[in-house]
């Protein structure tokens, strides 16, 4: 039982959707607007909910269906976003996607309520791809929260008694971060677009942009087999200097390469 005190508002939100299911949206919106702060939203990138796959074991087939699984969540924010704009035009409801990440069997000899998987370069290729999209709704998207940090689902560290270690999703994350709080810059590419086996189409390349301190480009590139040479263009944006770093799989490990110009 909570009030308003002080000035101190509340910021209350709805329980939401799942995927998409947009008919919850559209009855939620339509009764309780006015006294929400936001509207809740889960996506997890499955397959089959019957039976997961393995977070490891996948072939390549199975690696770009789940990468097109990902990426959907572009079209489901959009047919959300769509509907809340319909009760909502000024926007005073955030939507919250709070959360979001891959979801695999559990690995084998572990305990099944505990949901633990390993991560591999797939996941990290998903959570770029995923923050790529998430960057572009920023005018109604206010939260996008991965659904576990430690040891559980997409998990960004795995533990073991003492032993620690950071897996490929907690680099795309500190990589990333320097889009926080930055200015967002409008990015226009032309890259193509492929099929996965299960029919769902996924970009050959993805991209965020944004301007603080210095212009940070995030590009990632899906192929497993293919190189991909990307020339940028800054137009009134005039670098003085470029830093790049790159992350990518290696056997069975992970490399991070530095390189300056």
């Amino acid at each position: 039982y909570c009030r308003n005190y002080d000035g101190n508002r509340l910021y209350k939100v709805a329980s939401g959707a799942s995927d998409y299911d947009y008919n919850w949206t559209k009855v939620l919106m339509n009764n309780v607007r006015s006294d929400i702060s936001g509207l809740s939203l889960h996506y997890y990138t499955v397959m089959n909910w019957g039976h997961k796959g393995s977070a490891t074991e996948f072939d390549e087939d199975e690696y770009y269906d789940i990468l097109a699984k990902a990426v959907e969540i572009d079209e489901v924010l959009k047919n959300h976003e769509a509907i809340m704009d319909l009760y909502d035009p000024r926007h005073r409801i955030d939507l919250l996607l709070d959360e979001w990440g891959t979801w695999f069997d559990v690995e084998p000899g572990t305990n099944p309520g505990h949901l633990f998987q390993q991560n591999s370069m797939r996941d990290a290729m998903v959570a770029a791809m995923s923050l790529d999209i998430f960057n572009k709704h920023t005018s109604s998207l206010k939260m996008a929260n991965i659904a576990q940090m430690v040891n559980v689902l997409q998990a960004m560290i795995l533990t073991k008694g003492s032993e620690i270690v950071l897996t490929p999703t907690y680099h795309v994350f500190r990589m990333y971060n320097v889009h926080q709080d930055a200015t967002s810059v409008p990015v226009v590419f032309s890259a193509g677009e492929k099929v996965s086996k299960a029919g769902r189409i996924f970009p050959q390349l993805s991209v965020s942009a944004s301007k603080s301190d210095a212009v940070h480009i995030s590009l990632s590139n899906p192929s497993v087999t293919e190189t991909k040479i990307v020339e940028l263009e800054f137009d009134a944006l005039k670098p003085s200097s470029v830093t790049g770093e790159i992350l990518r799989g290696k056997g069975k490990g992970l490399e991070a390469v530095k390189s300056y110009n």
